[in-house]
């Protein structure tokens, strides 16, 4: 046999990740759909983490200038907090498998035990570590999108003791209800038999392919209940974003991300993930246009902001529903979730609060809309391509019992993230120098230089006698009046 011949022969012996099941039969191994699966995940896991900051770009832009720094710095907050939180009990709050139905328990503490194993009635295919990792960006989005409701009023301080507490008693327990093994909302029709863990429970209730409870409108709530608390902003001037070019990069890189967001949410590397891709793009772009077309009927203008805008209420609006529908469904429900979210941004004005960068309004409302789309427009075919089926049947397929248990389940979640955060923030208010709202004169000065000392921008007077706000932060006469 020749040199060549031998190293064919020993290269066709070699195991091929691509094909060859684990070999280590000492502990169960997940159930191996392929290492491109888990890989899959991990670079979802990515384009799902440039979204927090992205989230935070694209507010900066909206806020004006003095601000810009500091609510990029809440952005990056939310990721490190939430993920020193999610290794100690976040994750094992909200995907271990022996919990009740209504939140995990300390199984997974710690992640010692998350590693190569998976979770079998959660994510089965692909290893528990992986799956911690993706999940653990969801988390820290939702928290970002928190703080879009109350941008240029708030202290950092409080801020991040709120982050942690709030991902430990809101987020954990709705991405529970709606994701765990056990949620009440997964289990809406069979609640006793998924609190009896000698049992495996049906999961049959509301679906939710990507968050549109757990992270639109969990934020969302939490956002009008945030401002609410702390009030509206000072100042009579018109609250104006100062960069929209920041706006269209941010909104740019945050639709990226949603690919991640939604396609990831299949867990597996199929074609159902590119369906949903296909879904989350097509529901951006109708919302973008309907946005625009809409602001221009009423403006004769064409507007950055409202394709930015449209494009966002597109995306959260499909993210319910994007491993479920097909593609003229998904073009719908982009359009629907723009028309009703550019309606209802309006209602603060209407009602009086002050959310300061439409939180709520793009995401409460769009996370409600596509539940509910979700419901009517779900289609066996195209869960099939996962050779899975929809449990409890969905309009489309001629039963209505899915629209109701996604409307119980939005309704539930909206109202326990809305009294839950206004109770959160009521006792972290009270102790002592951790008062969420800034003071008249720092709100004033702005938060880059009052809560940070760093601004976004160097501005350079015109007249080089004139004080810069550096200058008049330091004079311990500094008042309102003075400025």
């Amino acid at each position: 046999m020749s040199q060549s011949d031998s190293a064919l022969n020993a290269s066709m012996l070699m195991p091929n990740a691509l094909t060859s099941n684990p070999t280590d039969a000492s502990a169960t191994p997940f159930v191996e759909n392929g290492y491109p699966s888990t890989g899959f995940l991990v670079v979802c896991s990515a384009l799902v983490m440039i979204m927090t900051p992205a989230v935070g770009l694209l507010y900066s832009g909206l806020s004006r200038s003095k601000n810009a720094l500091t609510i990029l710095m809440i952005s990056c907050l939310c990721y490190a907090v939430v993920t020193v939180q999610w290794l100690l009990f976040g994750f094992s709050l909200t995907f271990s498998e022996t919990g009740s139905t209504f939140i995990g328990n300390f199984a997974l503490a710690g992640m010692d035990s998350v590693m190569d194993q998976a979770l079998p009635l959660t994510a089965p295919t692909v290893p528990s570590i992986a799956y911690a990792l993706y999940q653990l960006q969801f988390a820290t989005v939702t928290l970002a999108i928190v703080f879009g409701g109350v941008t240029e009023r708030v202290r950092l301080l409080p801020s991040i003791l709120f982050m942690f507490v709030w991902t430990t008693l809101i987020y954990d327990p709705v991405a529970y209800w709606t994701w765990g093994a056990r949620g009440w909302i997964k289990n809406l029709s069979c609640l006793p038999s998924a609190a009896d863990l000698s049992q495996t429970p049906c999961q049959i209730g509301g679906l939710d392919f990507a968050g549109g409870g757990p992270v639109h409108m969990s934020s969302g709530a939490a956002a009008l209940a945030f401002c609410i608390f702390l009030g509206r902003r000072k100042g009579a001037e018109e609250f104006k974003p100062h960069n929209m070019t920041n706006v269209f990069i941010g909104t740019a890189l945050i639709w990226m991300g949603w690919f991640g967001f939604n396609a990831g949410s299949s867990t597996d590397a199929t074609a159902r993930a590119a369906l949903a891709g296909m879904a989350t793009t097509i529901a951006a772009s109708s919302g973008a246009l309907a946005w625009t077309l809409l602001d221009y009927a009423r403006s004769g203008k064409f507007s950055g902001l409202a394709f930015c805008s449209g494009a966002l209420a597109g995306l959260v609006g499909i993210t319910p529903a994007a491993g479920f529908v097909p593609g003229w469904a998904a073009l719908i429900i982009g359009i629907v979730t723009a028309v009703l979210c550019n309606f209802s941004i309006r209602l603060k004005e209407i009602l009086g609060y002050d959310d300061s960068l439409d939180a709520f309004g793009l995401h409460g409302v769009g996370g409600l809309v596509g539940s509910i789309l979700t419901g009517l427009f779900a289609a066996k075919k195209v869960v099939a391509l996962d050779n899975a089926s929809i449990p409890g049947g969905a309009f489309m397929d001629g039963q209505w019992k899915l629209l109701g248990y996604n409307i119980a389940g939005s309704v539930s979640i909206l109202g326990y993230s809305f009294v839950g955060t206004f109770i959160i923030l009521f006792i972290i208010n009270m102790i002592p120098g951790l008062k969420f709202r800034s003071s008249d004169n720092e709100e004033l000065v702005g938060g880059d230089l009052a809560e940070m000392g760093e601004v976004a921008y160097e501005l350079v007077p015109s007249n080089n006698e004139a004080p810069s706000l550096l200058d008049m932060k330091k004079d311990s006469d500094f008042t309102v009046d003075a400025f």
